[in-house]
């Protein structure tokens, strides 16, 4: 009997030579196996270029603080494949998974079939077998055609729309977020997070066409720090909540939309402030306290964070919430960088310009990153120090011995620990978390 790796490589053989995205292949599948993703829970679907995520998170806590189940399937996963898949509120087993895998297989008979739609189908047919009261479905890529834009919602959810997967989306902002609307549905409330005037623009002309009241947050609803909590503001309530557990400001965004459409599905507002409160949402502005890299950072008493984001956008959001802890606790900062060659570095680093000292390179092995020495001459075309090392450890070891170095002017003068950021891809998130 296969075991579950061995099928995972059998379904990416699979994949079809040329990448068109579309629905053809997944319905074939999934009419096969009996139409499970017609047997689900009430389903909100999430889509967007940042914060879907964090989002689902989010809603998940709430929903579990209500007392109630969640049936969950996001990617990429940070460190084992079961983690894209939650089974009323527990992560998929391994025999469960195995099993669901190998039914896809079957039904699809050899047939082209990509990884994404062949796990998505997996995740449908474990769903429909398994009792929950809800589900959460985060897109993959895009929207319209993406392989989890076959069932009806509840509830859809476009989170900030932005530039990624240019390869695929392209560069038109429009067409982007067209793509990313293509989850509204007939009738089905829809929710957005904060938006450019131009992506707030078509979103609301595809919601018209569907005849889908949208809500957008900043217009019709509001989250916003007061003090230490957080206030949600729309106009049938004002309410009074903890503040989020996920840190960072753009964090307070996604839980207002996470609020606005929890509220839509019937989750009390007592157990929105718990979920609030007892959100976990890995490689989203971690501070890492346990593992091989916490521990040398420790060593020397600095501070270790841990970001999956890798596209400007995330990179601004996160830059913005390093400067935050800048303000409160100034130390010398050091990012640890590693990205996917179909980023865009220069655009990333950016944002960091005036924040950060250093940065270290480091690729990320098993993927198709780029090249170390190519960030290393992007950092220092923006005057931070660059430098290029072996592998993790060795980046870690050298962003403390520069960030010590530079905390001084003068050898007489206290040694300051630095503050290091692992950022850049959640595949080098993976890696830092199964250290």
């Amino acid at each position: 009997m296969a075991n579950l790796d061995q099928v995972l490589a059998q379904l990416t053989a699979l994949h079809p030579k040329k990448i068109d995205l579309g629905l053809g292949r997944i319905e074939r599948v999934l009419k096969a196996l009996g139409d499970p993703h017609l047997c689900l829970p009430p389903a909100v679907h999430i889509a967007g270029t940042n914060g879907k995520g964090s989002t689902t998170a989010f809603l998940r806590a709430m929903i579990e603080a209500e007392g109630k189940t969640a049936h969950v399937y996001t990617s990429p996963h940070l460190v084992r494949f079961n983690e894209r898949i939650t089974l009323a509120s527990n992560e998929i087993s391994d025999d469960a998974l195995l099993t669901v895998l190998e039914r896809v297989m079957e039904a699809n008979a050899g047939e082209p079939l990509s990884f994404f739609e062949a796990t998505t189908a997996a995740a449908f047919l474990a769903f429909s077998e398994t009792p929950a009261d809800y589900a959460l479905i985060e897109v993959g890529l895009g929207g319209l055609y993406d392989a989890t834009n076959v069932f009806d919602p509840v509830a859809s959810v476009i989170t900030p729309v932005n530039y990624d997967h240019a390869e695929f989306l392209g560069r038109d902002l429009a067409k982007i977020a067209r793509e990313k609307a293509g989850i509204i549905k007939d009738n089905v409330p829809a929710f957005a997070g904060r938006q450019e005037d131009l992506v707030s623009a078509v979103l609301r002309n595809e919601a018209a066409k569907h005849r889908a009241p949208i809500q957008f947050l900043t217009e019709d609803f509001r989250a916003y720090r007061e003090q230490d909590r957080i206030v949600f503001d729309a106009d049938d309530i004002l309410m009074d909540l903890p503040r989020p557990a996920l840190i960072g400001s753009h964090q307070i965004d996604n839980a207002g939309v996470a609020i606005a459409t929890a509220r839509s599905i019937g989750i009390s507002d007592a157990a929105i402030g718990q979920g609030i409160s007892n959100v976990t949402w890995p490689a989203r502005m971690q501070n890492l306290t346990a593992g091989l890299y916490a521990d040398m950072v420790a060593e020397v008493g600095g501070e270790l964070w841990l970001d999956g984001g890798h596209n400007p956008h995330a990179a601004r959001a996160l830059a913005h919430t390093m400067a935050e802890l800048q303000d409160r606790n100034e130390r010398v900062l050091i990012l640890v960088m590693g990205i996917l060659g179909n980023k865009d570095a220069g655009k990333f680093l950016d944002a960091f310009t005036g924040l950060a000292s250093c940065v270290v390179a480091v690729d990320i092995p098993g993927s198709p990153a780029l090249a170390p020495e190519t960030i290393q001459e992007l950092a220092e075309n923006r005057g931070m120090i660059g430098q290029v090392a072996n592998n993790l450890t060795d980046a870690v070891q050298r962003a403390i011995n520069t960030g010590e170095a530079l905390s001084r002017q003068e050898t007489t003068q206290p040694i300051i620990p630095p503050r290091i950021l692992i950022c850049g891809s959640l595949y080098l998130a993976g890696q830092v978390l199964s250290a």
